[in-house]
């Protein structure tokens, strides 16, 4: 493999490691403000990189379809929703109301958080396969410098992740080198789901519109379920709508600039 292309698909690993090692300098606990600033930055890092790193790609790979050259994305986009709607339906959530919390399988909310994080990881590796498959395979709309910003834009949204899975844990009593271990491990479905993604590279490139949509459809769905939730509820919202406008900024800047 392409020591570029090997880089680039541990580079969103990297970002989580960062973020769950913040357990070692930190305190033992994120205050709700910051919480919600890490969130809304990481959700708009997300967008940004579904519409530019993905959505646009796929539109341009299907020009030749000519009007119907949205239908690729279209179909791939509501597909991916899908997909994360089912695992959804079967992974246990962080946000569920008491009462549904008694009807569920009895999880601990550390296995449940580990879990939900690890669910989000998946689209994200998932991305970066893609969008490197689509480089691999020679698509138009799709440059190494292209590939690479939006690994960069997935670590950086993974940096604030891996803190949010780890310093939980650590203030539910757990060792800070345990947690630190736990938010890497969190972030290590990343590189395995891309590494998949590049491994059936020959398969994908046919089809390399459809999923390249699938993946924005899935992190979108992410951003919508879980995070827009976690930053806008309760007090200090706009700390999570200002921290949105930059990430969403960061990550358009990087796109534009490297692709």
């Amino acid at each position: 493999m392409d020591i570029r292309i090997a880089g680039g698909i541990l580079i969103p690993f990297l970002g989580t490691s960062l973020g769950a090692g913040m357990v070692f300098f930190l305190k033992k606990q994120i205050s709700a403000g910051a919480q919600k600033a890490l969130t809304g930055f990481a959700a708009g890092v997300m967008v940004a990189a579904s519409f530019w790193s993905l959505l646009q790609p796929a539109l341009e790979s299907s020009t030749a379809m000519g009007t119907l050259a949205f239908l690729p994305a279209a179909v791939g986009f509501l597909v991916g929703v899908g997909f994360l709607l089912a695992l959804d339906m079967v992974t246990p959530h962080m946000h569920l109301d008491k009462q549904q919390e008694g009807l569920r399988s009895g999880f601990k909310r550390t296995t449940k958080l580990i879990l939900a994080v690890t669910l989000h990881n998946i689209p994200e590796g998932m991305a970066v396969g893609v969008v490197y498959a689509g480089f691999i395979a020679g698509d138009k709309g799709i440059t190494a410098a292209g590939a690479l910003a939006l690994a960069l834009g997935i670590a950086i949204q993974n940096f604030p992740e891996g803190a949010i899975v780890s310093m939980p844990l650590m203030a539910e009593g757990m060792p800070r080198q345990k947690t630190f271990w736990m938010g890497v491990l969190s972030g290590a479905v990343e590189p395995a789901a891309a590494a998949i993604t590049l491994l059936a590279a020959g398969l994908v490139t046919p089809v390399m519109p459809y999923f390249l949509a699938f993946a924005a459809g899935a992190m979108m769905y992410v951003v919508v379920e879980e995070l827009i939730p976690e930053m806008s509820g309760g007090k200090h919202s706009n700390i999570g709508t200002v921290a949105f406008s930059l990430g969403f900024v960061v990550m358009m800047i990087l796109d534009v600039t490297l692709g």
